[in-house]
């Protein structure tokens, strides 16, 4: 009995807050609603045909299992693999078995895994916590229609698109909260290919120093090898720097003023201004980026410690680093006083560059291959059929007889054999009987001359 009063009460309330209501405000409030509803089918109506179109237009290729150097239009790695034929590197297809991190997946790093992508490398491991937004769209890589997406989610998609030979592992965390730390040291120890075994190589592609001293610490703790990279403020000049625990500076060697001063870089941000972005400066340090990384992974070439840009001159410029024995990391301490316990064991100095094994090891294979060289035999035959007859320089009559006397017949070249012989008779101008077999008198005009020699 009292929930049916009830009932009746609240029904009698909601009449009479009808009648009260003015009759233009609900026929505005309907005519709302149906222009909503139809706004809504129009939108269902485009994601329908979004979908038709992508399935229509887009196919996924198959994945490949091996790398091929076979040069046919359908082998996507046929370019790639070119560079083992002209010795660029020794076996190209090794980078099927290598993982790279990437942390953060904005203008940089978005940019850094296609390129990694399209190069095939086996895996890519990537972290950001943050969405795709509008303002994104000055960059490169991300399209309007992913805006809302986290950024490892949408990356994933395309990449796997682009290449779905390539496995990718997306987090979408934030590396500097506590909570996330572990695993985030986790993955770099055990996200590698084989068993489990620690990835390759990290790429710091973030944009605060707090998500750089946490890749950081984490790098130092493993002995991981790591990239940072950044772009200024004014988005003119950007810059590459290796870190490699105890061999090169760490992050916290040689900071920056904010982080050495131990401020906080959210103070320093103020509403409503950001810093600049440039699409051009971004791929320019992306590329640098992904091109130490490839020879760092493959063993070519020399990789860089520090390489800088200036876009203001278009400067380049490579330095030289050497890590802080002061460190007021602990572990960075530690890999120094390895570092320098291993030169003492190889008996090499202990102001060694990092990559002093490597250099030896280049100059190694070099004093090789010119041994080999020098060894093999000065006559060898060869394509041209061309033999070494002697390794003077000067040019000596019994070596290269280049004189000819016409007047003699019986004049032979050294090294030259004539197939007939020329009667020199007909060639000797003091002859006066030679001359005149070759002059004859004629009375014709100029003009019948040249009708003659157009019926010769």
């Amino acid at each position: 009995m009292f929930m049916a009063k009830l009932k009746q009460f609240n029904c009698g309330r909601y009449n009479s807050y009808q009648s009260l209501m003015p009759s233009n405000n609900k026929s505005s409030l309907r005519q709302t609603n149906r222009n909503l509803r139809a706004e809504i089918d129009v939108l269902k109506a485009q994601i329908v045909q979004m979908k038709n179109d992508l399935s229509q237009s887009h196919t996924i290729r198959p994945k490949i299992d091996q790398m091929s150097n076979e040069v046919v239009d359908s082998n996507p790695y046929s370019r790639l693999m070119a560079l083992q034929r002209m010795g660029v590197v020794t076996n190209y297809a090794l980078i099927r078995e290598k993982t790279v991190v990437i942390v953060g997946i904005g203008g940089v790093g978005s940019v850094t895994a296609e390129m990694l992508v399209r190069c095939g490398i086996g895996r890519l491991v990537l972290f950001d916590y943050d969405k795709v937004e509008l303002a994104n769209m000055n960059r490169l890589f991300f399209q309007p229609h992913q805006s809302g997406l986290s950024k490892v989610a949408a990356a994933a998609s395309t990449l796997s698109f682009i290449n779905p030979d390539v496995q990718i592992e997306a987090h979408n965390y934030n590396i500097t909260l506590v909570e996330n730390f572990d695993h985030f040291l986790n993955r770099l120890e055990h996200g590698g290919l084989k068993d489990d075994n620690p990835v390759d190589l990290v790429l710091s592609c973030v944009d605060n120093f707090e998500a750089r001293m946490t890749i950081n610490k984490a790098c130092n703790l493993l002995g991981q090898v790591w990239y940072e990279s950044g772009v200024s403020e004014d988005a003119v000049s950007c810059h590459i720097q290796l870190m490699y625990p105890g061999r090169t500076p760490c992050f916290e060697c040689l900071p920056p003023l904010i982080v050495a001063s131990g401020l906080d870089e959210k103070t320093l941000k103020r509403e409503g201004v950001c810093a600049a972005s440039l699409p051009t400066t971004m791929a320019l340090v992306s590329s640098l980026l992904v091109q130490n990384t490839l020879k760092y992974l493959l063993k070519f070439g020399e990789v860089s410690s520090y390489l800088g840009y200036g876009a203001a001159k278009d400067s380049f410029y490579r330095v030289e680093l050497k890590a802080n024995p002061d460190c007021a990391d602990s572990w960075c301490n530690l890999r120094q006083i390895q570092w320098r316990n291993h030169l003492q064991q190889l008996n090499l100095p202990i102001d060694s560059p990092w990559d002093i094994e490597e250099r030896l090891e280049a100059q190694q294979i070099k004093n090789e291959k010119l041994k080999e060289a020098l060894s093999k035999s000065k006559h060898e035959e060869n394509d041209f059929g061309i033999e070494l007859e002697s390794e003077s320089s000067s040019f000596t009559e019994s070596t290269c007889n280049i004189k000819h006397d016409l007047s003699n017949s019986n004049s032979e070249i050294i090294g030259v054999k004539t197939l007939y012989t020329v009667d020199n008779k007909k060639f000797d101008s003091n002859s006066q009987e030679t001359s005149d077999s070759f002059i004859s008198q004629t009375n014709d005009s100029l003009e019948s001359l040249m009708a003659k020699m157009k019926n010769l």
